[in-house]
């Protein structure tokens, strides 16, 4: 799931979503890159309360929102050489109404849009160290 790797998005699955549940927002970011604001590799959103989870490489039955590349879709994990270990925390957010934001929104405008909307999140998560010598892609330097 790594930029090194196939860099396509983990399986994801949740239940027990709260009852008033209209719509869910999913977002993977990682306050350990050494950035103002850290980095996010997905956002996507109006996520129907139905779809349980998502399959390898994501799924169609949801809104794409940019990650800090500034790109559509999921960007893998790609900590700086010897910048130790990265916390990626994939946080699901359930909403009590369907917003149905537009396309392309990043993790700021995203977060300011729900934020009187969350009735209960929660989060998953992962780790990651870069433990080889390795350049990273130019996707990712831009």
């Amino acid at each position: 799931y790594t930029i090194e790797g196939e860099n396509i998005s983990p399986p994801l699955e949740w239940s027990g979503l709260p009852s008033g549940t209209q719509q869910l927002v999913l977002i993977c970011h990682d306050p350990d890159a050494p950035l103002v604001r850290g980095f996010t590799h997905w956002t996507i959103y109006n996520i129907e309360p139905s779809v349980t989870g998502l399959v390898e490489a994501g799924g169609s039955k949801f809104t794409q929102g940019t990650n800090s590349t500034d790109k559509l879709g999921y960007t893998g994990p790609a900590p700086p050489n010897g910048h130790g270990l990265h916390h990626y925390y994939f946080w699901l957010y359930a909403l009590d109404k369907e917003l149905n934001l537009k396309p392309g929104l990043n993790r700021e405008q995203i977060l300011d849009a729900i934020a009187d909307s969350v009735i209960e999140q929660a989060r998953l998560i992962g780790v990651y160290q870069r433990s080889r010598l390795a350049d990273l892609p130019d996707e990712i330097r831009k």
